[in-house]
């Protein structure tokens, strides 16, 4: 017995010992971090304080903090930063859609301001501004080693008031300017109409109102051709839209999905992830889609974009998308500023982050430039009626259809010739037509 009871306490005295040896090493690591986090601080409170005291001007203590608050956070990523109360009240009111200001969704990438997208029917986007466009200065003021709301900061002022941006394309040799004149700009999140019995949904922005704005377009699109019977498809156009309200994009997904998951974010901390899955109903009865994407399509439309992709719901069309596959929280402070920072990661329903890589097209459509096509034609070339069978003299014509199929075949006509225009104004749309028709047909519809 007594053997057994010096074995034991042998082993408590073991297990005491070894676990002091093992934890004092991690206390006494703990404690030096500590030390040097406080130090780091402490050495932040000098240069501050020297700032204030020695600085060749007299500098505002709160534009200090501010500017070390926002650097903290862009040093993280582009998409975290500092929103003082002004900057924080103009983002709510841009998600209930009206603000004022160009139009124009930026970003930063190793010091420059690059452009996402101009948004639809605003400033900026009447003006010629680009997805892809470098801002290189604002009214001669260069942008380079600003932090991304102190390039905001520049681009605000008054409504009617013109500013000029600095703006390096690729493809185009030397940088230029752009005019543009600043609004007020209200947002219609989607704007819906009807391509023969094809409704076409363009969804410039996830704001509070999109979700509704799509319900809305897409019951007067149906109504207009005489109900869902006669629907052949839907066109969901995202391209060029920079994304916002991760909610918005979901409504928008369950929209148009039965079952099963939309999205899924995973945070710092595996329990901190969260899916998101759809609703029954679907808005369109599982008629054909095709969702349009191009290089400004982000954030919320690439949840949308996957979303309907993974679920084989929808053929996507288009360029690869912008790639933001990243969370942001927007955190109020005291002092009525806010924080936004990144914190999940977003995934397809497969599993795919599309963080830096994108949603791939199904089917790869590249806009052409639009060109002059009056100067590029020669000058003999002139119209000329299409050669068939019919124009040619002395051919027999078909005397064996019945009126209503004669009718049909020239309504047919007329559709083509409408899709055969489009064609040289917006090609990935009407690629996006021609699919949907296929697809009508095979489907028996």
């Amino acid at each position: 017995m007594n053997r057994y009871l010096v074995a034991a306490a042998a082993g408590i005295l073991g297990g005491v010992v070894l676990s002091t040896q093992v934890a004092a090493p991690l206390l006494a690591q703990e404690q030096d971090a500590n030390q040097s986090v406080y130090e780091q601080l402490d050495l932040f409170g000098d240069v501050f304080e020297r700032i204030r005291s020695q600085y060749v001007t007299e500098v505002e203590p709160r534009q200090l903090i501010e500017a070390a608050i926002n650097g903290m956070l862009n040093s993280l990523d582009p998409h975290s930063s500092y929103l003082p109360p002004d900057d924080y009240e103009d983002m709510r009111v841009q998600t209930r859609g009206a603000f004022g200001g160009l139009g124009i969704e930026i970003t930063q990438q190793d010091g420059y301001v690059r452009v996402i997208t101009p948004i639809d029917d605003t400033p900026a986007a009447h003006a010629g501004v680009q997805p892809g466009d470098v801002l290189t200065h604002v009214d001669g003021v260069s942008l380079l080693g600003l932090t991304l709301p102190e390039a905001v900061d520049l681009m605000r002022g008054p409504v009617g008031s013109e500013i000029v941006v600095t703006i390096l394309r690729e493809g185009v040799a030397e940088p230029f300017d752009l005019s543009i004149i600043r609004d007020t700009i209200r947002i219609q999140a989607v704007r819906g109409r009807v391509e023969g019995n094809i409704v076409v949904l363009r969804v410039s922005t996830f704001n509070e109102q999109t979700y509704d704005n799509l319900e809305s377009e897409l019951r007067e699109g149906i109504e207009q051709i005489g109900g869902i019977d006669n629907l052949q498809g839907v066109v969901l156009d995202l391209r060029n839209n920079p994304g916002g309200l991760l909610v918005q994009a979901i409504r928008v997904s369950d929209a148009f999905l039965e079952t099963g998951e939309i999205v899924s974010t995973r945070g710092r901390d595996g329990s901190d992830g969260e899916r998101h899955n759809a609703t029954p109903g679907d808005l369109i009865d599982g008629r054909p889609m095709v969702v349009l994407i191009n290089g400004g399509s982000a954030s919320a439309s690439e949840i949308v974009a996957g979303a309907l992709q993974d679920h084989r719901r929808a053929v996507v069309v288009g360029e690869r998308s912008f790639g933001k596959g990243s969370v942001q929280s927007l955190i109020p402070l005291r002092g009525d500023g806010a924080m936004r920072l990144t914190t999940a990661l977003y995934y397809t329903p497969s599993g795919r982050s599309i963080q830096a890589l994108g949603v791939a097209p199904d089917i790869v459509a590249h806009q052409p430039p639009v060109a002059d096509t009056a100067a590029a034609a020669p000058e003999d070339d002139t119209p000329r009626p299409p050669r068939s069978e019919s124009s040619l003299r002395g051919a027999f014509q078909n005397g064996t259809i019945t009126d209503d199929e004669r009718r049909q075949m020239e309504e047919e006509e007329r559709a083509a010739e409408e899709v055969s225009r489009l064609r040289s104004e917006d090609y990935q749309l009407a690629y996006a037509l021609d699919i949907l028709r296929g697809l009508s047909v095979m489907n028996g519809q």
